[in-house]
Order: structure tokens, then C-alpha cells, then sequence
């Protein structure tokens, strides 16, 4: 048995100042306080000292890093896209689709699973992110707001198209970003929900009623709200008025101060609440990198001081999840634990994942050493990463 002690530790619901964690076989099997109980005889103990532990960040958002985009790298290349993440504290994550010839999306899909299916096989005791599960953003998105995913490569939404992709990834697909407006949508929104695919909508031009309908269909989140979103308009305030007043739907967004004014930031927090705020980083290849031209699964990207574009449009982020919780402090004067609880229970919540997400007894022991300023010091990945 390994006991972890800190300053304080944020489940992130509770506070519990001097914990004590308990790890055994790379799960957490108690926790409680030093003025609560004492620390084994036989158990090894590592004292922390002023840092506060947190649990792993969770992204259900990320296209690559470390220069590695998931839709083009093998399961061999992924380990350094793996170590990128967690030295940033996310040690769980969605890998993310791009809009791609369907053969290509599939075949990309495979190498997901692969690497999904294999990822808790490592070689030494070294904690690296794990991808859970697969996020499609496209092909099923609007062209007036695809942003710049390729206008030749989104297609109508379909059950059978769904249906071919589903079983590509081996069902492993968890989250899907969706256009409610388009033909078909309800129908493909409903029958992803029976798979237990977290259906968001977004990348869309989609008015109030249409909106609305996703929800009635199954819909429960809403992909990098205001990003590739049709403009709120206090007359016809079309989906964002659906995604920023729905108490049953969860929202994301990118808190790097480019994609959303700080301002904005703060607004979104204020509507969602503690309860319902997701962040995600929509990182590239690029984050991590120097300036210089990456991929995008089929697009070329240009970075130049922290933004990522193509043709002059956005694409993607350089953002890191740690910086995402710092943001979100400065943004919005949240505190450090409402800032965590965005990148942990709740996107945990959204998605229905189990064992994520959360600081407690039976969960893994997936845990982010903060300095008390909020940096990262390390981190540990069922248990491994204990030194």
C-alpha cells in the first residue's frame, strides 16, 4: 500500500485539508485526514508537503499535440502525445475527428480503437494519458459554420453513415458533435443516444426550435460554445439561447482568451454554473510546438504567438488544460476548485464515464499534484507516477 499526503486535496466537490490517499493496485481505496487516521505500519508513505491533489484533468476535446495529430499517427507514435498531455495533467481524453473522406475517417477510427484497446499495456511505471473513447466532429456538421473543416467532406446525417462509423471504432465512439438543423439529424441524434454516445451539438446554424428538438431527441451537450456557432441575437436567439438556458444541457468551451473574449468566458461561466461548465482545449498538433505549419487530420494549419489558423480562420487551439483552469480563475474569479471541478466531474458527468473524473474511494487513481498557484508538479495515472 501507498499513502499520498498533501496540504489539501479537492474531490473536487469536498475539501479536505492534510489528506491522506490510500493507493493499492492502482486504485484509490480510501480517503480521509491525518486527523482522521494515521498512516500503516507497512504502507509507504510520500508526503507532498503544500501541494493540493486534484483529480486527473479529462478533455473530451484534443486533436493532437507534442506534433502528433490522432487522426494521422499509429498507436506507437501515440505514447509522446500521451506524456505531452499528462505533463499537463490530463490523464484521460477523447480523441478528436476532423471532417475527412470517409474511408480515411474510418480507417483513422481503427487506429483509435487500437490504441484505445491497448492503452493501459506500458512498459515501465512512466503515467501517460489515456484515450477513453473516441469524439467524432464530423462529418454530420453545417456548412455555414464548419469552421474550417472542408466543405467537401461534410455529409448529411444518416443512420447508416453513423452506423459505419460506430462500428469502425469498435464502439468506441463516446461523444459526437452534430448540426441539429441538418436533414436527418433527430433521427441520427436518437439513435446515437440508445448507444450511449454523448450527442452535442455544435458547428451549426441552427434556429431555437431546432435546438430544442436535438434536446427532445437525446442531445446533452454543446460542442465549444460560441466557436462555429450561428450568432445569439436577443430577437431570434437561435441555439446559443437553447445551450447557454437549458439546465439539462452541458456546454463546453475554450478558455484561451482567443476563441472567447475573457469577457465572454465569464459570461458562459455565469450561465452554466459550477455545475454544467465543461472545459475542453481543442488542442492540435501544434500545442506544445514551436510556430511553424502542422495537420489537422486533412488541414493545414499555421501557428503564429498562440494561434492556430488556416486561411485566416481558427483552427484549433495550442491550449493546455492547466492553463485552461488558470484562465478560468483569472477570467471569472472562480476559485481553484470550482476551476477543477470543469475539467473533472463535470466533463466526466456529461459523458457518462465511470472511474474518471473524481477523487474518491473504488475510483482509479488518476490524481494531478498542484503547487499552490495551480502549476502542475506531476502527475499519476492508475497509481503509476508514484515515486
Amino acid at each position: 500500500m501507498i499513502v499520498i499526503s498533501a496540504q489539501c486535496l479537492y474531490t473536487p466537490q469536498e475539501a479536505i485539508d492534510k489528506p491522506l490517499v490510500f493507493v493499492e493496485d492502482g486504485f484509490i481505496s480510501a480517503i480521509s485526514s491525518r486527523a482522521q487516521s494515521g498512516v500503516p505500519g507497512d504502507a509507504r508513505l510520500i508526503d507532498l508537503r503544500d501541494s493540493i491533489l486534484v483529480p486527473g484533468f479529462v478533455d473530451i476535446h484534443v486533436h493532437g499535440g507534442a506534433g502528433l495529430d490522432v487522426m494521422r499517427s499509429s498507436p506507437s507514435d501515440l505514447p509522446r502525445l500521451h506524456r505531452f498531455l499528462v505533463s499537463h495533467g490530463v490523464t484521460a481524453y477523447f480523441p478528436t475527428t476532423v471532417a475527412a473522406p470517409l474511408d480515411q475517417t474510418c480507417q483513422a477510427l481503427g487506429r483509435l480503437a487500437d490504441a484505445i484497446e491497448s492503452c493501459d499495456v506500458h512498459d515501465d511505471n512512466s503515467p501517460q494519458a489515456r484515450p477513453i473513447g473516441i469524439h467524432l466532429e464530423g462529418p454530420f456538421l453545417s456548412h455555414k459554420r464548419r469552421g474550417v473543416h472542408p466543405p467537401e467532406y461534410l455529409v448529411s446525417p444518416t443512420i447508416e453513415i453513423f452506423d459505419r462509423l460506430w462500428q469502425a471504432a469498435r464502439g468506441h465512439v463516446r461523444m459526437m458533435t452534430i448540426a441539429p438543423e441538418l436533414p436527418g439529424a433527430v433521427e441520427v441524434i436518437a439513435h446515437a443516444t440508445r448507444h450511449d454516445v454523448l450527442v452535442s451539438i455544435g458547428h451549426s446554424d441552427a434556429e431555437l426550435d431546432a435546438a430544442q428538438a436535438a434536446v427532445k431527441a437525446g442531445a446533452r451537450h454543446a460542442t465549444h460554445t460560441f466557436n462555429a456557432m450561428r450568432p445569439l441575437d436577443h430577437r431570434d436567439p437561435g441555439i446559443l439561447a437553447e445551450v447557454l438556458t437549458n439546465a439539462q444541457l452541458s456546454a463546453d468551451i475554450i478558455a484561451d482568451g482567443i476563441h472567447v473574449a475573457p469577457e465572454v468566458v465569464k459570461l458562459f461561466l455565469q450561465a452554466k454554473g459550477i455545475d454544467h461548465s465543461v472545459l475542453i482545449t481543442d488542442a492540435t498538433a501544434a500545442a506544445g510546438m514551436p510556430d511553424g505549419t502542422y495537420r489537422l487530420g486533412p488541414i493545414q494549419v499555421e501557428v503564429k504567438d498562440g494561434r492556430c489558423t488556416s486561411d485566416g480562420r481558427l483552427a484549433g487551439s495550442v491550449l493546455t488544460m492547466d492553463l485552461a483552469v488558470r484562465n478560468v480563475q483569472q477570467y471569472a474569479g472562480w476559485n481553484l476548485q470550482q476551476a477543477i471541478r470543469a475539467a473533472t466531474l463535470n466533463p466526466t458527468r456529461a459523458a457518462n464515464l465511470e472511474k474518471h473524473g473524481t477523487l474518491t474511494a473504488g475510483a482509479e487513481a488518476n490524481i494531478v499534484v498542484l503547487s499552490p498557484s495551480g502549476e502542475v508538479r506531476q502527475a499519476i495515472v492508475c497509481g503509476r507516477g508514484l515515486l
